[in-house]
């Protein structure tokens, strides 16, 4: 990714959404040429000069300190999500140091990792990495991915499945408000880590591919995905409704353990019992268990 060009229009697109009221300017009368704030006003907000502000925008951020940085990230209202992101791609706009390409290596689940998967049996789990690569998920977590793992890709990647699977909006009957916050999710990823080929690649397949991913990657939103609840419309058992928590490897940079729990008593813990009957039946069918 061209950096100069992602700092660029990140600011202006969080800029064209503030208005002068919002940011506790004056309004003044007469018709504004630009929407939300001006050049001047984050400017002035952010205690900079102009020029150092259009040059930030321009995407010339080497050597911009932190302070400067947390000025424009409060002139603009930025987020938690969107101040890291703000900081990243400053990060990145800083010279690399030259050195020869090689291969990434492939990222493994560790042995202990899949036995802390496996001993949760009564919670569907899996690991997967910045990409959304699916590389491992126990027995409740296959079943409840199924149609996301029964894809002739491997590993399974939940973004290609949203946004390329036509049954993907069946699964998730939050479909739209699922596939943005996975645009988002990829977003943060490639300010983080803009020299990830693969991370690329995915996202150059999916921006041809998809019309809707094309449009909402343009609009340069960024999360944290952390907890939350999903709606899922699960062939074999129906509408189940699970919170999930999303718990990061320390020890594997990049991957991460998805949890999702049912409240007690309710129709999706139903469900939930319901799938781990229907997960058994696919492991005496002879499919394999934890492997994706």
């Amino acid at each position: 990714m061209d950096n100069g060009n992602e700092m660029r229009d990140f600011l202006v697109s969080r800029r064209a959404r503030i208005t002068p009221d919002q940011a506790g300017l004056p309004a003044y009368g007469g018709n504004r040429r630009v929407a939300g704030l001006r050049r001047e006003e984050v400017a002035l907000l952010a205690g900079v000069s102009i020029d150092y502000y259009t040059r930030l925008e321009r995407g010339r951020a080497r050597g911009a300190s932190d302070s400067v940085l947390e000025g424009i990230a409060r002139a603009l209202q930025l987020d938690e999500a969107e101040r890291a992101h703000l900081f990243d791609l400053a990060r990145a706009s800083a010279p690399a140091v030259p050195r020869a390409p090689r291969r990434p290596s492939a990222q493994q689940v560790r042995p202990s990792v899949r036995r802390i998967l496996d001993s949760m049996t009564m919670t569907p789990a899996y690991v997967r990495n910045a990409r959304l690569d699916i590389l491992a998920a126990n027995r409740l977590g296959a079943a409840l991915f199924a149609p996301i793992l029964a894809g002739p890709a491997q590993p399974a990647n939940n973004a290609r499945f949203l946004f390329l699977d036509p049954a993907a909006p069946e699964f998730y009957p939050d479909w739209e408000r699922q596939a943005q916050d996975v645009v988002a999710m990829l977003r943060t990823e490639a300010g983080r880590s803009p020299h990830d080929q693969a991370l690329s690649n995915l996202i150059g397949e999916l921006s041809t591919r998809s019309d809707h991913f094309r449009t909402w990657w343009a609009a340069h939103n960024v999360r944290f995905h952390r907890t939350g609840v999903k709606r899922f419309r699960h062939p074999a058992v129906g509408d189940i409704t699970l919170t999930y928590e999303a718990l990061d490897l320390a020890a594997d940079e990049g991957l991460r353990i998805s949890a999702y729990t049912a409240e007690p008593g309710t129709p999706s813990d139903d469900a939930l019992k319901l799938l781990a009957s229907w997960g058994a039946t696919l492991d005496q069918a002879g499919h394999p268990d934890g492997v994706v």
